[in-house]
């Protein structure tokens, strides 16, 4: 009991921090300012909750193109962090080479939650026709995904179907991804 308390703990800390790193690493991709003198409260959070880590990866890791891999990298380490301690609490069964993996995996899945959040929100405030901060934010991140299905999914009835196509996709990608992973750790 004590072990699945600790271990729901520790999954959901690391990953409100890995996400908002994913998120800081997607958020800059996309030229969304996240300085505290750009307004953005949100862009203020996540420099408080991931700077002591992503800046001092910055100076090893280098970005690629608009890609900031300081942020990927820490969201993996954080991942890693968690299913290293995890192995070690059952007692290093198995071989350390599956920690790596299973934080990969999680890492991905971790991506795919969160596009599907993000997803869910959008087509909630697309409803209710919100014109504020959050809403103009949650569209900037869900343009570059829907656009590109919005090319194959026309409106049916003045409906925008897309959402729903990104999100059948994701769950999808969520499935073929719990696959591979079974694959890889065999």
């Amino acid at each position: 009991m004590l072990y699945q308390i600790f271990s729901l703990l520790l999954e959901v800390a690391a990953s409100i921090v890995a996400g908002l790193c994913l998120l800081r690493l997607y958020m800059q991709h996309q030229r969304i300012p996240l300085s505290a003198r750009s307004g953005n409260p949100l862009g203020r959070f996540i420099f408080a909750v991931t700077d002591w880590l992503v800046l001092p990866l910055r100076r090893v890791v280098p970005s690629l193109g608009r890609w900031d891999m300081a942020s990927l990298v820490a969201a993996f380490l954080i991942e890693l962090v968690q299913f290293t301690v995890l192995w070690l609490m059952v007692g290093a069964m198995g071989g350390f080479l599956s920690v790596p993996i299973l934080a990969a995996f999680a890492l991905a899945r971790l991506a795919i939650s969160g596009l599907s959040g993000l997803v869910i929100v959008y087509a909630v405030l697309s409803w209710v026709q919100s014109h504020s901060e959050l809403s103009d934010l949650v569209q900037r991140l869900c343009w570059p995904p829907l656009s590109v299905i919005r090319r194959f999914v026309p409106l049916i009835g003045g409906i925008d179907l897309s959402p729903l196509v990104l999100l059948v996709l994701l769950q999808i990608l969520g499935i073929m991804l719990g696959h591979l992973q079974g694959a890889a750790l065999l």
